[in-house]
């Protein structure tokens, strides 16, 4: 059963809500990380865009207090997937932590490209355009798929509504190019680093969903980890390598550090 906390920081406190109305709330920055018994992935690249997503001048916020005080709060063991927040609020700044219970999570993945426009506002900020992915997901579980592909004016991949696309030519890694822009995925930045680290050719480029045919595609989020595409719907049909999904799965597992002991949280029930 999946089971939610609610928290905002004030007065240098994580103080418990019952309840976040969000009706006039807007989420400028948001991050979310996977925690398994006290363990991490690139946690320090999570808190880094995080924290430079936050703009403006806010006297007392201290969201760096913040982000280790929810650090603190998230329990080291069993699996989580808490999520920051920076909202703003009729111009008013707040900070909301929110600790939840991980949900299922999958080895594989279906697609189904967006048949619209590319509909977000904050292409690079992860947070502001969180209501118009999830309709966009929910338009895609509609047409069978689990997954929205967003493309941009010329029909090139940018990413999913709630995930990066990676994909292989033979023994090279492929990711769209650096100029269709997006969100900065840490869990994509990671498979990255470790195939450079591991010498594993990695190549960019704009591609149609149709170039995609025949190849093993992948998509990646902090939540899942790496996916397999096993169906496009009305798209490329995927293929995959035996073996290799599961190898990388567990390179990127091993990368997986114990969360930081700060001071404890100051938690107000």
């Amino acid at each position: 059963m999946s089971t939610t906390s609610i928290y905002r920081w004030h007065g240098g406190q994580l103080q418990s809500l019952d309840y976040c109305d969000m009706s006039n709330a807007v989420v400028a920055a948001a991050d979310s990380w996977l925690v398994t018994d006290g363990t991490a992935l690139a946690l320090e690249v999570h808190r880094s865009r995080f924290l430079g997503a936050i703009s403006g001048n806010h006297p007392g916020l201290d969201p760096h207090g913040f982000w280790d005080a929810a650090i603190a709060a998230i329990p080291r063991e069993g699996d989580w997937f808490p999520r920051v927040e920076f909202q703003l609020r009729d111009g008013a700044a707040l900070l909301v932590f929110r600790l939840r219970s991980a949900p299922e999570r999958t080895r594989t993945i279906r697609l189904v490209t967006h048949p619209g426009p590319d509909p977000r506002t904050h292409p690079l900020v992860k947070g502001p355009d969180t209501a118009v992915l999830l309709r966009l997901r929910t338009e895609a579980q509609g047409r069978g798929a689990d997954e929205a592909v967003i493309i941009s004016r010329e029909g090139f991949i940018i990413e999913g509504a709630y995930s990066s696309l990676l994909w292989w030519r033979g023994e090279t890694l492929c990711a769209p190019s650096p100029e269709l822009e997006r969100v900065d995925s840490v869990t994509a930045r990671s498979v990255i680093a470790l195939a450079t680290a591991l010498g594993t050719d990695v190549y960019y480029e704009s591609v149609t969903p149709d170039e995609l045919d025949g190849l093993e595609i992948w998509s990646l989020n902090a939540l899942q980890g790496i996916r397999i595409v096993t169906e496009w719907i009305d798209g490329p049909s995927p293929a995959e390598l035996p073996g290799r999904l599961s190898l990388w799965r567990a390179r990127l597992d091993r990368l997986r550090k114990p969360l930081p002991d700060p001071p404890l949280a100051q938690v107000n029930p």
